[in-house]
């Protein structure tokens, strides 16, 4: 039997309240995400030139390799919370080990931190290197004087992606299979920080 509707019946104004709460809360987070991303990229764009325009051949292709090394990184951290389970980090947090309540928070919010650590880190991480490899490119034809500076370009925007991509593949694996020891270590830096700046708080009080 079907439902009548009425059209003279006035909507829920808590779903409408919700909604609008949901909505501001979607907004908050892009504008949030948009700010991270321009200072991140930001930050790391001015280290990588910085580092890079005082680096010799075989330092700037070091520079580079940590770049890709950063972005597979936050890659799998990524992958960890949004595999591991919160069960582990009740018992720990009830045990009052360090890093188990941080742990709970990351995982609480996991589609957020892997947000942050695969589409802001990640993303940037990557644009980076790509930039990155084109000055260690005219390094290397600075420095072995290559006839062709395009081919050095081309084989080392191929070996960056390549790189990129197999680092990525290898660490997801282990991001699943050691989900929360991964987690409960980048908890553990958290509960660091917090430690160190709570501490220097106190002495300031």
């Amino acid at each position: 039997m079907k439902q009548k509707f009425d059209s003279n019946e006035k909507p829920d104004p808590r779903h409408r309240k919700n909604n609008g709460g949901k909505s501001g809360s979607r907004v908050r987070w892009l504008i949030a995400i948009f700010l991270m991303a321009l200072i991140i990229s930001a930050a790391f764009s001015f280290l990588s030139q910085e580092l890079l325009g005082a680096a010799s051949l075989f330092g700037a292709f070091a520079v580079l390799l940590a770049i890709i090394s950063i972005g597979i990184f936050f890659d799998l951290l990524g992958v960890a919370v949004t595999a591991a389970e919160e069960k582990p980090f009740h018992s720990m947090a009830s045990r009052k080990v360090p890093g188990g309540a941080e742990g709970i928070w990351l995982l609480r919010n996991a589609g957020k931190v892997s947000s942050v650590c695969c589409d802001v880190v990640g993303d940037i991480c990557g644009i980076i290197s790509g930039a990155a490899a084109a000055v260690v490119a005219v390094e290397a034809w600075n420095s072995l004087l290559h006839p062709s500076l395009k081919v050095i370009q081309l084989l080392l925007s191929a070996l960056v992606a390549a790189l990129t991509i197999l680092g990525k593949a290898f660490c997801k694996q282990i991001a699943l299979d050691h989900s929360t020891t991964i987690v409960h270590k980048a908890a553990r830096i958290i509960w660091r920080f917090k430690h160190v700046f709570s501490r220097k708080n106190k002495i300031q009080k």
